[in-house]
């Protein structure tokens, strides 16, 4: 009666196989979750600036629509016209670049599809490959 010792035969196979498995989803799910740390980090910062940004511009044209309806008082309907039309010039303008950033911001877990899909390729190329020859056992010339 043969026994197979170690990793040899089937289930040595079928150990290392699952092993590789293992170790694969581990790095990956390590990698999906770098990943969401980065976006969540990504996004928070940019909330930030954008409110802090928006705070400071607020206050600064306020400040500025004031400053010029006192100078000149006795315009102060035209001036506080133009202080709308500014207003809402700045709000497309900032709408047209929120647009804009969010065509061009890279998709979400890119990194970690691209190697679950480098993993599948080699998958799919390692099972449609020959077995490999055993040593000592040599092909018959056909």
């Amino acid at each position: 009666m043969a026994t197979s010792s170690g990793g040899d035969g089937l289930f040595g196979g079928l150990k290392g196989l699952l092993a590789t498995v293992v170790g694969s989803a581990e790095s990956r799910l390590s990698l999906l979750g770098l990943d969401i740390e980065l976006q969540k980090r990504r996004a928070l910062r940019e909330l930030l600036l954008t409110q802090a940004m928006l705070f400071c511009l607020g206050v600064g044209l306020v400040l500025l629509v004031v400053v010029t309806a006192v100078h000149f008082w006795e315009q102060r309907v035209a001036v506080l016209g133009g202080a709308a039309l500014l207003f809402l010039g700045l709000a497309a303008g900032l709408y047209l670049r929120w647009k804009r950033m969010r065509v061009e911001s890279e998709p979400v877990f890119d990194a970690s599809l691209a190697e679950l899909r480098e993993d599948l390729r080699q998958l799919k190329a390692s099972s449609a490959s020959p077995p490999a020859e055993r040593p000592g056992h040599a092909q018959k010339p056909h």
